[in-house]
């Protein structure tokens, strides 16, 4: 069975970090280009960012630019989210998509309806 599973998530101050794992079981993530999505409590499914099959391009929204980084281990199948500088605003539940590799251009991210595979989510909290 094909899934996705997101770990790493907790509670953290401001200021602090936190370094999201996407792991893929049941198929060879090397393929797919990845994306992180996040969504808060009464606030629509929002993009965070996405890589490539390689990782050699990544997006990122406007709101964590700057302080998040996206990378893979395609050896691992495994993709990172480092999250630094966390803000309250961060507070949301943290969900990885994978859509095939060929689906991303390295311009911007595909649109959520675009992924065929969702994780279950990590919830990530920003507090002091």
């Amino acid at each position: 069975q094909s899934q996705l599973v997101e770990s790493g998530g907790g509670l953290v101050q401001p200021g602090g970090s936190l370094r999201l794992s996407c792991a893929a079981s049941g198929f060879i993530l090397g393929y797919f280009a990845i994306g992180w999505f996040r969504q808060a409590p009464g606030k629509e499914r929002e993009g965070v960012s996405c890589i490539n099959t390689s990782g050699a391009r990544t997006n990122y929204a406007d709101s964590v630019k700057g302080r998040f980084t996206i990378s893979r281990d395609n050896a691992k199948n495994t993709v990172y989210l480092q999250m630094n500088s966390l803000k309250p605003e961060d507070t949301a539940i943290y969900y990885c998509a994978a859509l095939p590799g060929i689906s991303y251009d390295g311009t911007v991210c595909p649109t959520s309806d675009e992924y065929v595979y969702w994780g279950q989510g990590t919830q990530v909290t920003v507090s002091s």
